[in-house]
């Protein structure tokens, strides 16, 4: 007994205190997310362009760094200019050509789906004689296996749409997720006021 009340009130503590901008926000990332489903391709070129300004912002900074760490050696600053020179060059190609980089960016997580999906069969099969639990690892590594194979069988159409479409899924997630929470911590509100009116009676 004294167990769940002290993972209540370890539970309790965890919630934010306040509910109104949490559920605010919620509703915010689902409108969001559903309006990228329909502009796919927007969200595509607008997230690319967003990490084409972090390179620009990254080499900038490791540009700063190489001259204020005032090496000894040439061949110190020579390690930061170089790191600075590929961030920045990476960042204005982004910019210069933001079609061809989503393009690359689709193909580069196209592989990369396949070679999680890959690992995640071949572990989970490799766990079965083990007699542990590998169905869903299984149905989740051919999940990804098919999601890599579709994105790379419709490229180069898909690298307009697939940054976009997984940016979107993840606002509906994280969205839902933040008003749940808010319930949650709403409801937990109630529930200690009519504690509070009780004990008052």
């Amino acid at each position: 007994m004294e167990s769940t009340k002290q993972n209540s009130l370890n539970a309790s503590r965890e919630l934010p205190l306040k509910w109104g901008w949490l559920l605010a926000l919620g509703v915010l990332m689902l409108v969001l997310g559903t309006f990228g489903f329909y502009l796919s391709t927007f969200v595509t070129l607008s997230t690319v362009l967003v990490f084409g300004a972090f390179y620009l912002a990254a080499g900038v900074l490791q540009m700063v760094q190489g001259v204020k760490a005032r090496e000894s050696r040439w061949s110190g600053r020579l390690l930061h200019f170089s790191v600075a020179i590929v961030y920045m060059l990476v960042g204005v190609l982004i910019f210069v050509d933001p079609v061809a980089a989503s393009l690359g960016i689709t193909l580069a997580l196209a592989a990369l789906f396949i070679f999680i999906g890959g690992m995640r069969v071949f572990h989970a099969l490799s766990s079965r004689k083990k007699q542990r639990k590998w169905v869903l690892p299984v149905t989740v590594g051919i999940i990804d296996l098919l999601l890599g194979i579709v994105i790379i069988a419709s490229w180069p159409s898909s690298g307009l749409w697939v940054i976009g479409l997984l940016v979107s899924l993840e606002l509906i997630m994280n969205g839902w997720y933040l008003v749940v929470t808010a319930l949650a911590v709403k409801q937990k509100g109630g529930e200690s006021l009519n504690k509070t009116v009780e004990e008052k009676k």
